[in-house]
């Protein structure tokens, strides 16, 4: 019995010049955008929670709004301006152990305090291993294409 592979049918359209100028052309908005709200938005919050806690209403929602805000447009940033990996593995890290700290603060992680340390460290050890690794796999690529440009250029 012999088994015949046939070639699948599916076939990818290359994306279109224009498509790709006008994605570009958004993210670009999107970044200049963001770039001009969030500082107001964040400000808004303060104010809010200024008057708020002078009126003896504390909420620390407030705090978490504007992190999530700030780290929301460094990896909108960081999409935009291309940056490698390990760069947006350093947000993925402040975002988890953000959320860690929020879990840990309203519900409690069930840990000694030192096995909550722990905890931290064998996250950061994970996370500075495959920063390292991302940061030395982008400079060989990085590395390779100024090569090329140079052996071009000659």
């Amino acid at each position: 019995m012999e088994v015949v592979v046939k070639p699948s049918k599916e076939r990818k359209t290359p994306i279109n010049a224009e498509e790709s100028l006008s994605n570009k052309r958004l993210l670009y908005k999107s970044v200049l955008y963001s770039v001009k709200i969030i500082p107001m938005l964040i400000a808004g919050i303060y104010l809010l929670n200024t008057v708020l806690s002078y009126c003896g209403i504390d909420w620390e929602g407030f705090s978490y709004i504007v992190q999530f805000l700030f780290i929301g447009f460094i990896y909108l940033a960081s999409i935009t301006f291309r940056f490698c990996v390990y760069h947006r593995l350093f947000i993925h890290y402040i975002l988890l152990t953000l959320v860690l700290n929020i879990i840990d603060y309203h519900w409690g992680i069930p840990l000694s305090d030192r096995n909550l340390f722990l905890m931290y460290m064998i996250i950061t050890g994970v996370f500075l291993f495959l920063i390292l690794y991302f940061h030395q796999k982008c400079r060989k690529k990085k590395a390779a294409i100024e090569l090329q440009h140079t052996e071009k250029r000659k």
